[in-house]
């Protein structure tokens, strides 16, 4: 380095020192600080020299691509605060200036005053540091810089050997050749544990006194700058005397430094603390929306990095809108337990057809009794609400329209070594009638019949393109849905029946991005066509008579809005999944040790009151819309499939 680099850094030094402490007195006497630099230059030589036997130690230049672990942050769709994620250690980084000087000040008066005058340790400390524990015969005392104390935090372990403290000094003197002071300040404050599970700066004064480290006052910063040698026995959520006690040596510190006035230390050694409260484990406002957020990074990002990687997350979940859909879930099951019946779980998923975000979630009656979130990870059987899918297929086939007539009457099909004869709920036959009135009345035997015909792999292949990823096999039985289906799933595909073909993925995140502002993951795309238009406005058609006189006739909410039931053999699954134009939503009851619900409980009965309860809310301030007509658009070519 040459002689005018080293000026030049010096110059920077004594710079930044001025600037830090904004001009307040002196930080030592001339003739002491003289000494105290002439020691550390001498002890720093020899360090250097020693070297060469540390030849293992890490590369200190390593820490100017070091990202330090940062907590992810969940926001609702309006940017209120939902949840953090993190694992061990909670930090938020921030840069230097965005840090009281209230609080540099305070930490470096009681961890290391002479910081901006040393080259990464201080003569004089070791010098006494070697005498106590050449006495004492093992390392009780240290003499840590704030540069030393950074090289712990990073690189070593907190063994208290000599080895060790000689290994931190050489680290501490290479980071000082290598880095600026501010940036070694930086790093330090936004690196170092500050109690319960607060690492950093910044959450700590969140967490403590409810505030950014920018907004620290001098009591604040002093009692803050107090916790670093034993943060949980000064904790203020501890014991708050030993917290003022800490605290008035940090000011008397900073008084005798000449940083502040003793009227200032007295001043701010008497003023009471607003203590906040531990953030670093709070839990989520809305936990089924946490856990999908969860879901969707995880397999996006993986585990590691959605913990580790302070990601912003903005959802597409309104924090009101969603209580109020858990509290009408909550009303429901009161409802039916008080009814006699057995009350089982309640899950609903409702998508935007024009967005296919995810607008609420919930997974159930009772988060803190049971986290399973049903609404994302039960796999149940969707009964007769899995026909529009049949259905669909026959229609873009070109070979079917809502009046194709199907024989409702007995039918058996040769599967494997066997025969399997469909069955109508509550039993008989009606004879012909057309898809519109099979799908009204919910009669199985027509829906078996024409997804034999049009070939159930098509089924399942129109499925794989709605985003239904639960396992689907192509038996005679497929139309009826005696296969596991998600709410979530359910809601997403119906929502693009509901917009007329157009699909996007279901989503709960609209935007997802790191703790400067980049984005890494943007869901505000728009869809895309996958399914034929006629098809889906001729459904669609169809769907809103199941609602208008058909067997979802109770969740009629006075606007045009289409629908299917859904219920199993046994009663153990029942459903409804229905649509507007501006909202798809899936409703699910049943046991989650998949017993039956009882002898009558039909999705009709049971499922479709939840929806229109949840739907006549979710629409109130929405305006009445209309689904387009299939003359609309071109009827598909009949296939020759």
């Amino acid at each position: 380095m040459s002689s005018s680099t080293i000026q030049q850094k010096k110059e920077r030094k004594k710079s930044s020192l001025a600037e830090f402490c904004g001009g307040v007195g002196q930080v030592a006497g001339g003739t002491i600080l003289g000494l105290s630099m002439l020691a550390s230059s001498v002890v720093a030589g020899g360090l250097v020299g020693l070297a060469i036997s540390f030849r293992n130690l890490p590369d200190v230049r390593l820490l100017s691509n070091y990202v330090p672990t940062e907590t992810s942050y969940v926001y609702d769709i309006k940017g209120l605060p939902l949840a953090q994620i993190h694992g061990e250690e909670h930090r938020d980084v921030v840069p230097l200036d965005k840090i009281a000087p209230n609080l540099k000040r305070a930490v470096m008066a009681i961890e290391d005053s002479n910081f901006y005058d040393h080259n990464g340790i201080n003569g004089y400390s070791i010098g006494r540091a070697v005498v106590v524990n050449w006495q004492k015969g093992a390392v009780v005392e240290g003499a840590s810089t704030i540069t030393m104390q950074l090289v712990k935090n990073l690189f070593l372990s907190t063994d208290r050997t000599f080895t060790r403290k000689i290994s931190e000094a050489v680290l501490a003197v290479r980071i000082e050749q290598v880095f600026e002071k501010n940036e070694i300040l930086e790093m330090y404050l936004n690196n170092i544990y500050w109690g319960h599970n607060n690492y950093g700066v910044e959450t700590a004064a969140q967490s403590y006194f409810n505030k950014s480290a920018s907004e620290l006052t001098l009591p604040e910063a002093a009692a803050m700058a107090g916790l670093i040698q034993a943060p949980e026995r000064y904790s203020p959520f501890i014991n708050y005397e030993s917290t003022k006690v800490r605290q008035k040596q940090v000011l008397d510190r900073m008084a005798q430094l000449n940083w502040i006035t003793p009227e200032e230390a007295k001043n701010a050694a008497a003023a009471p603390l607003k203590v906040g409260k531990p953030t670093a484990w709070s839990t989520s406002k809305l936990p089924y929306i946490t856990d999908a957020v969860l879901a969707e990074l995880n397999e996006r990002f993986g585990k590691d990095t959605v913990i580790k990687g302070g990601m912003r997350i903005q959802t597409t979940v309104d924090y009101y809108f969603q209580t109020q859909a858990e509290e009408i879930v909550r009303r429901a099951h009161r409802r039916v337990r008080g009814s006699g019946r057995r009350s089982g779980e309640v899950a609903l998923a409702a998508v935007d057809p024009r967005t296919h975000f995810v607008k609420a979630l919930v997974g159930g009656t009772n988060y803190e009794k049971s986290q399973f979130n049903r609404a994302i990870q039960s796999r149940r059987q969707p009964g007769s609400s899995f026909k529009p899918f049949v259905y669909y297929t026959a229609f873009a086939s070109g070979k079917y329209t809502p009046d194709s007539v199907i024989n409702d009457g007995p039918v058996r099909f040769r599967e494997g070594g066997s025969y399997y004869t469909p069955k109508n709920y509550g039993g008989g036959y009606s004879g012909p009638m057309s898809i519109r009135t099979a799908l009204a009345n919910s009669a199985n035997v027509p829906a078996v019949i024409v997804g034999r015909k049009v070939g159930l792999n098509n089924v399942i292949d129109v499925c794989r393109r709605l985003g239904i990823k639960s396992p689907l096999e192509p038996v005679v039985s497929l139309p009826l849905g005696p296969i596991g289906v998600t709410p979530l799933e359910m809601a997403g595909a119906y929502a693009t029946f509901a917009n007329m073909g157009w699909h996007s993925d279901p989503t709960v995140m609209i935007r997802v991005t790191d703790s400067e502002g980049n984005i890494l993951l943007d869901n505000t795309q728009p869809p895309k066509l996958i399914l034929d238009q006629w098809s889906s406005a001729a459904l669609t058609n169809v769907l809103q008579g199941v609602i208008n006189g058909g067997t979802g006739a109770a969740a009629n909410i006075g606007r045009p809005a289409a629908g299917k039931t859904g219920t199993t053999s046994s009663e153990k699954d029942v459903w409804f999944v229905g649509y507007t134009p501006q909202l798809s939503t899936a409703v699910w009851l049943g046991q989650d040790d998949n017993r039956t619900l009882g002898g009558g409980v039909t999705g009709g009965g049971y499922a479709a009151p939840i929806w229109r309860s949840f739907m006549s809310y979710a629409m109130k301030n929405e305006p009445v819309k209309y689904f387009p007509s299939a003359s609309t658009f071109p009827r598909p070519n009949r296939s020759k499939k």
